[in-house]
């Protein structure tokens, strides 16, 4: 039993029963009585655990007066740190820099727990990788900002620049909620310029400045409606059906993935897979689709079936050159 381990059922027994005896930690914890006095003192110097010797009970209690001062959110079972320091190492390769600064102290707070140095925190970057391919680089600023005016319920005024025409807009919006996709962060906001809900990906924020005014609130159930209802990040509410058939290889692959919550599919006698979703915005689906290249088949509404056949077609004749 490593000592972090210790630690937590120390602790648990105190808690639980009221009190520990010597025979408990000698036999029971398996240890000598100078590594129980070494413990001791690390429990009560280093985490603040209000531990007394009760002559009366002949046994080792908490000090009910003095439990106040304990250092809170600090006692974890072993595996318990460990899944907090994946979730600390998700958290920072998900965005690098956005949130290192504010979770410095709890991942400093979690590596003294585990009592080993920085052992398990260096062991967990060795053994586990989150690659966030595809992702782009947000400005830690900005970030921070809408964060703030999101929490704090405050509008904010962005520059805004948008890929479609590459050109620089002035909005003033009310943030609704930051979402995390594929990657990227997204801002869903209120936009007074436009009297509409939008999407906005946040690297493509150029400065962000809060206001004043109290942000506009909307509905939560509005914000899933208009928001979540078709397929992908820049759906708006669904207004058509996909139709489309993976061949056998595909769906050995498709049929576990989670496409759309409201997505409907079967296999088909020969092993292919046939996927109904809804959707309203064509381009980030007309990319998915042609990532599978023959290994699907757009069977409905015909406007997408063209779609990608037009774009396959186009691909193919870059190859003929």
């Amino acid at each position: 039993m490593d000592r972090t381990e210790r630690f937590y059922l120390i602790r648990r027994r105190l808690v639980e029963n009221g009190a520990l005896t010597r025979h408990e930690v000698l036999e029971d914890l398996e240890i000598s009585p100078a590594t129980f006095k070494r413990d001791l003192d690390y429990l009560r110097d280093r985490l603040h655990m209000p531990i007394v010797w009760s002559r009366s009970r002949q046994a080792y209690v908490l000090d009910r007066q003095a439990q106040a001062q304990e250092l809170p959110g600090v006692w974890f079972s072993p595996g318990e740190v460990y899944a907090l320091l994946e979730i600390e190492q998700l958290l920072t390769r998900l965005g690098p820099g956005l949130l290192g600064r504010r979770l410095e102290p709890l991942r400093q707070r979690l590596t003294t727990l585990l009592g080993h140095g920085d052992r398990g925190h260096r062991e967990l970057h060795r053994r586990f990788r989150v690659l966030p391919i595809a992702s782009r680089p947000v400005n830690a600023e900005v970030f921070e900002t809408l964060s703030v005016a999101l929490l704090g319920r405050r509008r904010l005024r962005i520059r805004y620049q948008g890929r479609q025409e590459g050109r620089e807009t002035l909005r003033e919006v009310s943030p609704q909620r930051l979402v995390h996709y594929r990657y990227n962060w997204y801002l869903d906001a209120w936009c007074h310029v436009r009297d509409g809900l939008r999407i906005f990906a946040v690297d493509a924020v150029r400065a962000a400045t809060p206001l004043a005014e109290a942000a506009l609130d909307l509905d939560e159930a509005e914000l899933d409606r208009v928001l979540e209802a078709g397929y992908g990040i820049y759906a708006g509410a669904a207004t058509k059906t996909a139709v489309l058939r993976f061949t056998p290889v595909s769906a050995r692959w498709v049929t576990d993935e989670i496409w759309h919550s409201r997505q409907v599919g079967r296999v088909e006698a020969d092993g292919s897979y046939v996927l109904e979703l809804p959707y309203s915005q064509e381009p980030e689906l007309v990319m998915d689709l042609l990532r599978h290249g023959a290994g699907v088949e757009v069977l409905a509404p015909p406007e997408l079936r063209a779609r990608v056949g037009a774009e396959l077609a186009a691909a193919a004749r870059q190859y003929e050159r």
